[in-house]
């Protein structure tokens, strides 16, 4: 099975970290060198294993952001 690569475009933000050391991320990262994606996961320290997680296009980030935005703002 190919293996797979990915590299850390743009590191935006730490959104979480456990007592082992591994880390909730955001990041720009782009996979098996196709066009960078939004990309939420979690990495064991020193990124040397990464868990599954969710990519976002452009557009698709601005929709997240968008109904975060509104849902924070609810205060609900």
């Amino acid at each position: 099975m190919k293996e797979i690569q990915y590299e850390i475009v743009k590191e935006i933000a730490v959104l979480s970290a456990s007592d082992s050391g591994y880390t909730k991320e955001i990041n720009l990262i782009s996979w098996n060198g196709r066009e960078p994606k939004y990309d939420i996961r979690s990495f064991s320290p020193n990124r040397e294993k990464c868990g599954k997680g969710i990519t976002f296009n452009a557009d698709e980030a601005a929709a997240l952001l968008e109904a975060l935005q509104k849902e924070v703002n609810s205060g609900d």
